[in-house]
């Protein structure tokens, strides 16, 4: 079974599972969605595959909130502050990974993948541009100027990444 297909199929069941609980105020985490999400860079739209996972956050999103099916889904992941599934994917990639091994504190392994990427010509999308070493510094240099400081603190970096991510601000 495919990846996608087994967290789709996993988070589903899980919210089933939820639904009653939900009723009583119980908040439903979006951790099935979050583990090993840097797996999914790199997944276009062209397959369906980022949407089968949005619409498992969507469904928790509406349990958790109340919200009806045809309600709109933004304003409510919005007010959850919860990033759309292809997000997160950058987030970590870009916020944890990039930001910890510029400010030398991440493993010296990572460290060394974590170099200046600059386009020298149009590329066809590959296996090998998902890998960290081209898809961190890639995230990282399409960040404005002032979020590339590796002076401010971590906890205010994500603050900041999180806020442009979901509100576009």
């Amino acid at each position: 079974m495919p990846p996608v297909a087994a967290v789709c199929r996993i988070g589903y069941y899980q919210l089933q599972q939820l639904r009653p609980l939900a009723r009583r105020s119980f908040h439903v985490s979006s951790s099935i969605l979050d583990y090993c999400n840097s797996l999914f860079y790199g997944i276009t739209d062209g397959d369906g595959l980022m949407s089968r996972l949005q619409s498992v956050q969507n469904a928790a999103a509406r349990l958790v909130s109340g919200a009806r099916r045809y309600d709109r889904i933004t304003p409510v992941l919005q007010e959850l502050h919860w990033l759309p599934v292809r997000r997160p994917v950058d987030f970590k990639l870009a916020c944890t990974l990039v930001y910890l091994s510029l400010s030398d504190m991440a493993p010296a392994y990572l460290a060394a993948l974590t170099v200046s990427w600059s386009p020298t010509k149009v590329v066809v999308s590959s296996y090998a541009d998902r890998c960290f070493a081209a898809a961190g510094p890639k995230l990282w240099n399409s960040f404005q100027a002032h979020l590339r400081q590796t002076d401010i603190d971590f906890e205010l970096f994500k603050r900041l990444l999180k806020t442009i991510i979901l509100f576009g601000c």
